[in-house]
């Protein structure tokens, strides 16, 4: 094993001990715990060379090394795969997010889900609307003078309005309008369609342009999200209590910014498409007051669309290969809800 080599081999085995136990790692625990297949001075001798090159520190006299911020990161960068999920977590996932009934229902047990699975605290951010486009828009006749207007965006979002129109709006207007609305506006952004709409309804038929405005102005209406695009979910505040002393300084902060959405969206940073997977550790983030903090997210959203992000932050000692496989399967199943709704 060449130097290099050897020298991340004991690396990976000071951060596995160190998030296993919490308690600094020394050169005899590493001998006896791993086989590195060389002698202890060996080992001794990389610590100190870790030591030199900033990737551990020893944080009381006498005491084994723990890592640093650039160690967790060359451990993260050196990853050879990503723990995959056991098939009983994949089951679990699984059948407790298809029992979902809305949007609202996939992220309140996607943060619970990734929560349990994690001991983190999860973060789910709701699909912004301006990243949404329509996939469908239905129309249904009530009464002779009263539509139903339904509006299906790639968010698996459904809007209904009830439109009042004149009385000689026929089946077969209803089908011709339905068509037209849906040629102007399917898989448009919501900015871009609603645009479309308003002009589909100013070049409608004198004969029928006032149930075309009135059913384009509901659309457009819909269009409009009435709730904050920056809504998020958060779970597991609670597994903040079993890291102890050693997050004591950092929990304060941390609680601070999970209860203010803003700050905690930026922490979180943008949502990357095609499962790619976002790692800020320690000082990495973008707030000097959480940098014990560590953070793993990705975006997530039909047919690799980065509608929203969702993840965990915890704090720098954590169980990296296991927290960013939780994160990525949580964040496919939660896609493929979407995608098939």
């Amino acid at each position: 094993m060449q130097q290099d080599d050897r020298r991340l081999a004991v690396l990976r085995a000071i951060v596995q001990d160190y998030v296993s136990t919490s308690e600094p790692v020394g050169s005899k625990t590493l001998v006896e715990r791993h086989r590195l297949g060389v002698s202890p001075a060996t080992v001794r001798n990389d610590m100190a060379a870790l030591e030199d090159e900033g990737y551990i520190h020893q944080p009381h006299t006498s005491a084994g090394r723990v890592p640093t911020d650039k160690g967790y990161r060359l451990f993260v960068d050196r990853l050879t795969t990503v723990k995959p999920m056991s098939s009983a977590e994949r089951r679990a996932i699984s059948s407790f997010l298809d029992g979902a009934v809305d949007l609202d229902d996939v992220v309140q047990r996607s943060v619970r889900v990734l929560s349990q699975l994690t001991h983190q605290v999860a973060v789910v951010q709701y699909p912004t609307l301006a990243r949404s486009t329509v996939r469908h828009i239905e129309l249904v006749s009530l009464t002779d003078t009263r539509l139903l207007v339904v509006l299906i965006l790639s968010t698996g979002r459904v809007e209904q309005r009830v439109v009042e129109v004149a009385d000689d709006f026929d089946d077969e207007a209803l089908a011709d309008l339905r068509t037209q609305l849906n040629q102007v506006a399917q898989g448009g952004v919501i900015a871009e369609a609603a645009r479309l709409l308003k002009e589909l309804a100013e070049e409608a038929d004198p004969a029928g342009a006032g149930a075309t405005s009135a059913v384009v102005d509901a659309l457009t209406e819909a269009m409009v999200d009435h709730r904050s695009d920056e809504r998020i979910a958060v779970g597991g505040t609670a597994n903040l209590a079993r890291y102890g002393d050693s997050f004591t300084t950092a929990v304060g902060p941390l609680l601070e910014a999970l209860e203010e959405h803003v700050v905690l969206l930026k922490l979180m940073g943008e949502a990357s498409a095609g499962g790619a997977l976002t790692v800020r550790i320690g000082a990495e983030g973008p707030y000097e007051e959480l940098s014990s903090t560590s953070v793993i997210a990705t975006g997530y959203g039909p047919r690799d669309e980065a509608l929203a992000t969702l993840g965990v932050v915890g704090p720098t000692r954590m169980d990296y290969p296991g927290t960013m496989g939780a994160v990525r399967a949580v964040a496919r199943y939660v896609s493929k809800i979407l995608d098939e709704s």
